[in-house]
């Protein structure tokens, strides 16, 4: 491919890669979806020959997006694709391997704003009071991952790496490693720290190299598909909602948090957002439970 030589020629891609790596230090998935990103990209751009990458103007671009629009594309991916090309171009700036950027008249798609989904306050207390869960270490495993992802809000990559030494029981805290390697403080209860304490010492494998505290029965780490059906597997217990995934119950934390009485600044620095926006959304919510209660409630409503 013509136009992919020309831009890795000088390791332009790998370069920005690297640096999203070691200096962003992005986890290797996102590290991934920019690869793929890029590489669809310049497949696109290949059709026009030759192109150096001070050649590339927003014209080209606005005819790649418009060619992944007509392919069915959405507008959130494309907003995806979008922001890449922003940081790319920005990165060969600051190279000084072109002057200016071409994403400075691209603008990217409105995307209709949906509210997170969460499960209901009674459905969460039917979980961890009425379903039933095995005996065996499985059932323990099970019970707790679901426990811990309610309880604290963490990400589906911060549980299975959550490693032993995170757990700090004299300050009834959790220390996570968030996106970005940004470690991050969340309170627990007592009662949630005596569970996990339970669980170490219960394990029925200790492995030396194994730091992890979630593990299976021969003291092997989990696996995330395994994570996310268990999750799937109890949520259908007590929610018809059709997403059940291990992010449905980080939604249900704050959406918990925010409708009674969470302040939200507080809600941003346990989630580990980045800017106050992402957590804004955990408002809409609590405004359309303000609206059910004012309907139900008000003579006039």
């Amino acid at each position: 491919m013509a136009v992919f030589m020309i831009l890795t020629r000088n390791s332009h891609i790998q370069s920005f890669l690297d640096y999203l790596r070691f200096e962003k230090r992005y986890s290797q998935h996102t590290v991934i979806s920019y690869q793929n990103d890029l590489e669809q990209f310049v497949a696109y751009l290949s059709i026009f020959g030759e192109l150096k990458p001070g050649e590339i103007s927003s014209s080209f671009i606005r005819s790649w997006l418009a060619e992944l629009k007509a392919e069915g594309i959405t507008a959130k991916s494309i907003n995806r694709k979008i922001s890449t090309l922003k940081s790319f171009f920005k990165f060969l700036m600051k190279q000084s391997v072109i002057e200016q950027t071409p994403m400075t008249t691209i603008t990217s798609p409105k995307i209709s704003k949906r509210l997170p989904s969460f499960v209901e306050e009674k459905n969460t207390s039917t979980l961890f009071s009425h379903v039933e869960f095995g005996n065996d270490w499985t059932g323990k495993t099970d019970r707790l991952i679901l426990l811990l992802f309610y309880s604290t809000g963490m990400r589906l990559s911060e549980l299975i790496n959550l490693k032993e030494k995170q757990i700090d029981a004299d300050y009834s805290q959790i220390k996570v490693l968030g996106k970005g390697n940004k470690e991050r403080i969340i309170p627990v209860s007592n009662a949630l720290l005596v569970e996990i304490k339970n669980y170490i010492l219960q394990k029925p494998v200790k492995l030396d190299e194994v730091s992890q505290v979630f593990v299976n029965d021969k003291g092997k780490p989990l696996y995330p598909k395994y994570i996310y059906n268990t999750v799937k597997k109890y949520l259908s217990n007590v929610t018809t909602l059709e997403k059940k995934s291990p992010h449905v119950l980080r939604h249900t934390f704050a959406t918990h948090l925010m409708n009674n009485g969470a302040d939200l600044n507080a809600v941003k620095e346990l989630l580990g957002h980045s800017s106050l926006a992402a957590t804004q959304v955990y408002t809409h919510n609590t405004i359309e439970k303000l609206k059910d209660i004012h309907k139900r409630a008000h003579p006039k409503a």
